[in-house]
C-alpha cells in the first residue's frame, strides 16, 4: 500500500505562485510512477502533470505546460508541483496520485486526500 500526503495549497491572485508538495510512505518511490490531478467544480477530474521517478521523465499536460514544474526529492519521498503564472482557471482541488509501471496519463492507482488551490482574479 502507499499513502500520500498533499500539502501546500491555498488561495493565491492571478499571476502569483504556489508550490505542492506531495510525500509518500509505504513505498519507495524509485518503484512508482508520480502524478498529479486536479478537479474543478462541475467538471472532471484531469491529468496535470507526470513523473517516473526511477528515469526522471516528465509528462505535462497542455494547459500548464511552460508555468508548471514537476519534481521530486528521493531522500524525503516527497514530489513537488510549482505552479507559476497562475490562471483563475487553475483553480482546483489538485490531487496526488501514484501507480506501478509506466508515466502516462491514467491508470493511476493510489490518491491523496487533495488540496484545493483558489486563483482570484
Amino acid at each position: 500500500q502507499v499513502q500520500l500526503v498533499e500539502a501546500g495549497g491555498g488561495l493565491v491572485q492571478a499571476g502569483g505562485s504556489l508550490r505542492l508538495s506531495c510525500t509518500a510512505s509505504g513505498r519507495t518511490f524509485s518503484t512508482l510512477t508520480m502524478g498529479w490531478f486536479r478537479q474543478a467544480p462541475g467538471k472532471e477530474r484531469e491529468f496535470v502533470a507526470g513523473i517516473d521517478w526511477r528515469g526522471g521523465s516528465t509528462l505535462y499536460a497542455d494547459s500548464v505546460k511552460g508555468r508548471f514544474t514537476i519534481v521530486t526529492d528521493n531522500a524525503k519521498n516527497t514530489m513537488y508541483l510549482q505552479m507559476n503564472s497562475l490562471k483563475p482557471e487553475d483553480t482546483a482541488v489538485y490531487y496526488c496520485a501514484a501507480r506501478r509501471g509506466i508515466l502516462t496519463t491514467a491508470g493511476y492507482e493510489y490518491w491523496g486526500q487533495g488540496t484545493q488551490v483558489t486563483v482570484s482574479s
